[in-house]
């Protein structure tokens, strides 16, 4: 019987795919790239236009041959692998691999594994956009030159098994950088003083602010200039002098792009990038819904555009006028503006299907499934949503010739509010001061005189920059044009599996390694850890996208200084010692301080005495608090597959465990 083959690139797709299709058609997965530069070389050769030597992964020949018969056996062969760069090239490698006519149309696509977008894209094959496939071969070729030539001299002059990147290095520079700004950062004294006022004969009190005077803001720098105002204005008169009513509005955020999820699942839900890509690819290629069988929830997750389909915002528009009512619902629909760099091709992260509601397919999804899902349905209904609306009051009271400040405001109307409350992280680490909004001011007038309750001055400091947490690292990338939505959550697993970054808490936080390394390649290579530098470089790859540029060129142009680099650094980078982590754990065979080794399978405690000392145990963290069941400590473990648990230091004699993070505290209502 024949039939058309579709290969994509996860298994995962192939049942949702396959139920749309008749028993013509046979979906195979190619399990990602099928060629790739060889690991053993460079894989480059650079005096032949830097031509790349692919070659079949090892480890797939059996795959390969089962695709090669499958394609001579097929009627007709589409390539359906992921909607970008790497997908295109994908598609690239298989139609070589496969012999099929890469000029023929064989090429299709889709944003969302529905019915309707599985069979529109075969309706219209296209062929292989080779504009794609060297913007995706430019960085290919660019990274490896970079990673291939300087890590062995980080070898030679650092250690062994260091590794360096066009992209990771920028962001590892951007971590060493702000923790020196924290560490050279001088704070600066400045105060606040409060005034809770009321209106005579009640008992409803409000919290004003010194300003200054009516014509300028005076700043307190110290002491001194606090007990001057505050002796100006003891046993004096406060009256309201000015009263100013308005309304303001607040307008959604768009839906989703990859960076801005990944920002929000890091601040709302605490996923790591990884972690978030990895579950939002679960939902993209399909979930085992009860009813429904294998269903797509999401449409592709690798997007910087902010579009949105016609019919997803006819879609969304009935389900905001049926579920919330017509006054949520504006008279038009919003439409976002993408950034001129962004791949319009794509549509923004949203449902694939309005009318799944995440509480009605709970059931079928795993926790981490059901809270990305929620956020991600949440947003995009929120994004076509009227705004919130807020009645505000701002008022200036004087005192003496002072003037203190007292704003505040209350909802008017929900708005959006209704399923979608947005929230915005602190990146500058300051103490974010209680905004006056928060304030219930009662009904004044102009004129009225008020009674001061209490006199508050208090003493403050500024605060360093705050570490990056994940969020704000790849919010940092983005603004900076560093690297590409699907390159964020590689990144920040690369720079902290290689050591030299370290989570501290929910924050990111260089290692000596890190901050030697990143020193090192300032000096030697600037223009691999210049953020500008690196920046241009993804707009001149990006612009490969569109055919109008030649991808050798910019490889060329970039290697010309590259090439002197390197040479210079071989000749004037000396050996650079690492130090060691000294723990206080003491080495029980010979009493030296135990240091913190790298290896194979993670960080472990050994002997500096080596060799003639060998001893090596493994890292135990504390959790802080008695095992309930024995009173021995609760210990941080890991189960294979990497998640955190809490055990008991005597199992197997103890089994006490938990998945959540124990305080050592009884509850109140039961006791446990």
């Amino acid at each position: 019987m024949s039939y058309k083959l579709i290969i994509v690139e996860s298994p995962g797709k192939v049942k949702s795919i396959s139920k749309f299709l008749g028993k013509s058609y046979r979906v195979e997965a190619s399990l990602g790239h099928i060629r790739d530069l060889p690991k053993s070389q460079i894989g480059i050769d650079i005096e032949n236009n830097f031509e790349p030597k692919y070659i079949p992964i090892r480890g797939k020949g059996e795959l390969i041959s089962k695709l090669k018969k499958e394609a001579k056996s097929a009627e007709c062969v589409y390539l359906a692998t992921d909607p970008d760069r790497e997908g295109e090239a994908i598609s690239w490698h298989l139609a070589n691999l496969l012999e099929l006519d890469e000029k023929s149309k064989l090429r299709i696509t889709f944003n969302e594994i529905t019915k309707n977008a599985v069979l529109n894209a075969i309706k219209s094959p296209r062929v292989i956009d080779m504009g794609l496939v060297d913007a995706q071969q430019a960085r290919r070729v660019l990274d490896r030159i970079v990673g291939y030539k300087i890590s062995p001299i980080l070898w030679k002059k650092v250690k062994k098994g260091l590794s360096a990147g066009r992209v990771q290095s920028v962001a590892v520079r951007l971590i060493s950088d702000r923790e020196e700004e924290i560490e050279k950062f001088i704070p600066e004294e400045y105060w606040i003083i409060s005034a809770t006022l009321g209106k005579k004969g009640s008992k409803a009190t409000f919290i004003s602010k010194f300003y200054g005077t009516e014509k300028e803001k005076i700043e307190l720098k110290n002491k001194e200039n606090v007990d001057v105002i505050l002796n100006n204005i003891q046993g004096k008169d406060y009256y309201v002098k000015k009263i100013k009513k308005g309304e303001r509005k607040r307008n959604p955020y768009p839906p989703f792009i990859t960076s801005t999820l990944q920002q929000d699942a890091s601040r709302r839900l605490g996923f790591t990038t990884k972690r978030t890509m990895m579950v939002a690819q679960q939902l993209y290629e399909g979930i085992e819904i009860k009813g429904e069988g294998s269903v797509g929830l999401i449409t592709y997750m690798r997007t910087d555009s902010i579009r949105i389909s016609k019919e997803a915002l006819d879609d969304v528009r009935g389900l905001i006028e049926s579920k919330f009512g017509k006054e949520y619902l504006p008279d038009t629909p919003r439409v976002f503006k993408n950034k001129s760099s962004s791949q319009d091709a794509h549509e923004a992260i949203r449902p694939s299907n309005i009318l799944l509601e995440p509480d009605g397919i709970k059931d079928s999804l795993n926790r981490d499934q059901y809270k990305l899902y929620k956020l991600i349905w949440e947003r995009f209904v929120a994004s076509q949503m009227t705004p919130v609306i807020y009645d505000t009051v701002n008022v200036d009271i004087e005192v003496s010739g002072y003037i203190f400040k007292a704003s505040g405001s209350r909802i008017k109307f929900d708005g959006f509010n209704v399923i979608y409350k947005e929230e915005q992280e602190d990146n500058n680490g300051k103490e974010k001061e209680a905004e006056a909004n928060n304030v219930n001011i009662p009904e004044l007038v102009e004129g009225e005189n008020l009674v001061l309750k209490k006199i508050d001055p208090q003493q403050h400091f500024t605060q360093p920059p705050q570490r990056y947490t994940e969020a704000s690292l790849v919010k940092t990338l983005e603004e900076k044009g560093i690297g590409r939505p699907s390159t964020y959550a590689p990144i920040i697993s690369t720079i902290i599996s290689r050591d030299y970054v370290k989570r501290d808490s929910r924050f990111l936080a260089p290692t000596d390694l890190g901050r030697i390394i990143t020193d090192l390649m300032k000096v030697h290579f600037k223009d691999i850890v210049n953020v500008k530098f690196t920046a241009l470089m993804e707009e001149k790859l990006d612009g490969i996208e569109g055919s109008k540029k030649d991808w050798v060129e910019i490889v060329r142009d970039f290697y010309k200084d590259f090439e002197y680099s390197l040479k210079q650094a071989e000749l004037n980078i000396g050996h650079i010692e690492v130090p060691e982590e000294v723990t206080d754990v003491i080495c029980e065979k010979c009493g030296k301080n135990m240091v913190v080794k790298s290896g194979r399978y993670g960080k472990f405690l050994a002997c500096p005495g080596f060799p003639e000392c060998k001893n090596t145990k493994p890292i135990v963290e504390e959790a802080g608090v008695l095992c309930p069941d024995c009173k021995g400590k609760v210990l941080v473990r890991k189960t294979k597959k990497g998640r955190k648990y809490f055990g008991c230091e005597n199992y197997p004699k103890c089994k006490f465990m938990t998945w959540n993070k124990p305080y050592g505290e009884n509850c109140p209502e039961c006791g446990s």
